[in-house]
């Protein structure tokens, strides 16, 4: 895979498309804009990964993120650039993030998903993934697969982001992510 391919501007030129709820392009803004308070609706992508046992894998953040610094999170997250499908996001943020490229995505939900300083538009995708991870120094501070029951007992302890909870909750209780 072309490395080149997946390079980005800098969060300051970013820029992102915004989208109505059922994620039609309907203009375009800075990374910056979307993260101001003003609510523009952008879509993102996230990708839980599973590992043959049923752990799932987390990030965690980097201290020097502007959202959620030094928390667990989702094991692949990040914005879909303007211009670019939900799909390439996908491959991209999973390569840049865990250096991963071989993996098949099931889609499992687009929800809308608001904070006290953005608006985001999520398209949730799962993988099961027997490839080593390697995250990357520049965009995370490490990750490491988990057992489900270990996630539960920390939820509300400020370990995890906010966002992650919220899709945690809501996919156990769906029955998509189960105990091994």
């Amino acid at each position: 895979m072309d490395e080149h391919r997946f390079t980005s501007l800098s969060p300051a030129g970013e820029w992102l498309p915004l989208v109505n709820e059922v994620g039609e392009v309907v203009g375009k803004a800075t990374r910056r804009a979307c993260h101001s308070g003003m609510k523009l609706l952008h879509p993102v992508v996230h990708l839980h990964v599973f590992n043959p046992a049923g752990e799932l894998y987390l990030q965690k953040r980097s201290k020097h993120k502007d959202i959620q610094p030094g928390k667990w999170d989702t094991a692949v997250g990040g914005h879909v650039d303007y211009g670019e499908t939900v799909e390439t996001a996908l491959r991209r943020e999973a390569f840049e993030e865990l250096g991963l490229i071989r993996f098949t995505p099931v889609f499992i939900a687009r929800y809308v998903f608001e904070s006290d300083l953005e608006k985001e538009l999520v398209n949730t995708f799962m993988a099961t993934c027997d490839e080593l991870l390697h995250p990357h120094p520049a965009e995370l501070d490490g990750g490491r697969f988990w057992l489900l029951r270990d996630m539960e007992a920390l939820l509300g302890k400020h370990v995890f982001t906010p966002h992650f909870e919220h899709e945690f909750r809501r996919f156990r209780e769906a029955g998509i992510f189960c105990y091994s």
